[in-house]
């Protein structure tokens, strides 16, 4: 089976070399909105769907020839996608949008591409090579595997001023054995605000509540900001700060989604959760709607999704209308109505008492167990 892996690295390029990365974004954003420009107004007076070539707007445009050709064609591509997946699933996906320099994420795509003389894009002891962008100085966090073969590079900016670089390789693997889940193999999860997660054991995530750690700094960020003249060099100095902090959240953030669901993939054979729709939680919650988003739930099952199937293991997904919070996992007395704020009760039937979350994990890994057995047999 074909496998992709990507290595994000940190980019250090030359005052050349970053002024040609910053023509490159701006080069794609002016290229997508000419093509979607013009593809709305083709479509008005013929009907039909068609986004014109890169080629068409070289000679109208002649910087567009200052840039490597390969991310005018991906830009085209991306546009080319976009637009599918609208006509396919339009309740899913939005018609494109043009983008704005203050809102658009800076970044370009490369394919890489061999040639007798050798590829386009290779990666050195410490640097990528790109096409008119010659040797990038990088840092690598970890190195390629010796029959993995470079596809394609994303350079990106941060709101903060880096440059990264992710690098996509494909391999050859072999397909891995099936495992069968067991109920002793098995753990059942619970999505948790104020735990993040609660398993049938009772176990519980926990992370640090990084961005709350952090409210008071940016707080008064905040207020230093309101107080200083926008475009100053202390106003801007402020707002650098103001990024970095928030860059370092979202990186704990993610360090930590990356080695839990690395540690669950590893330690057990299938995983159980509940497909809860996260976008209606966070608007039912009006005191703070953003918990649900920043906590990163998503992402996490995302993460657990992939780390198990490249082992052969299954995340099981449990039906988000199933009553694991108040049906009792001794006797299976569904109740009619658990409040949010309780905690804890007690089965009227069997007379059990239930902690409300671990209660809900063991029932969601019982029926994503039961959910496997019906699917396989």
């Amino acid at each position: 089976m074909i496998q992709y892996n990507t290595i994000k690295a940190r980019l250090y390029p030359t005052p050349e070399q970053a002024e040609l990365f910053e023509k490159t974004f701006g080069c794609c954003r002016y290229l997508w909105n000419r093509m979607l420009a013009d593809q709305q107004r083709f479509y008005e007076e013929t009907g039909a769907h068609f986004i014109p070539t890169p080629a068409k707007y070289k000679t109208s445009s002649p910087f567009l020839a200052e840039v490597d050709n390969q991310a005018l064609i991906q830009e085209h591509n991306q546009l080319s996608r976009a637009f599918r997946a609208f006509f396919k699933h339009p309740e899913s996906f939005g018609y494109p949008n043009f983008k704005r320099k203050k809102d658009d994420r800076d970044s370009f795509t490369a394919c890489n591409h061999e040639f007798a003389s050798g590829p386009t894009i290779y990666t050195t002891s410490d640097g990528i090579r790109m096409t008119k962008a010659g040797i990038v100085k990088a840092k690598f966090p970890r190195r390629p595997q010796g029959w993995w073969k470079l596809k394609r590079i994303t350079v990106s900016k941060t709101r903060t001023g880096k440059y990264f670089c992710s690098i996509l390789y494909e391999a050859a693997v072999k397909q891995p054995e099936a495992v069968t889940p067991r109920a002793e193999t098995t753990v059942g999860l619970k999505y948790s605000l104020a735990h993040f997660y609660v398993d049938d054991s009772g176990h519980l995530a926990d992370p640090p509540r990084w961005l709350k750690q952090s409210q008071a700094k940016l707080a008064k960020l905040q207020q230093r900001l309101a107080r200083m003249e926008p475009g100053s060099q202390n106003y801007a100095e402020a707002v650098q700060k103001y990024r970095l902090i928030h860059e370092h959240i979202a990186n704990q953030r993610r360090d930590f989604l990356h080695k839990e669901s690395r540690r669950i993939a590893n330690a057990w054979d299938a995983v159980c959760l509940r497909a809860d729709a996260l976008d209606e939680m966070a608007k039912m919650l009006t005191q703070d709607p953003s918990a649900v988003r920043e906590s990163g739930y998503r992402m996490f099952r995302e993460l657990l999704r992939y780390k198990l199937e490249r082992q052969g293991k299954a995340l099981i997904l449990v039906d988000r209308y199933t009553p694991t919070t108040r049906t009792c996992s001794a006797c299976g007395q569904v109740q009619p109505e658990i409040p949010y704020p309780r905690r804890s009760w007690r089965c009227p039937r069997c007379g059990t008492s239930h902690d409300r979350e671990v209660n809900a994990a063991v029932n969601i890994k019982r029926c994503g167990l039961a959910q496997f057995a019906g699917q396989s047999a």
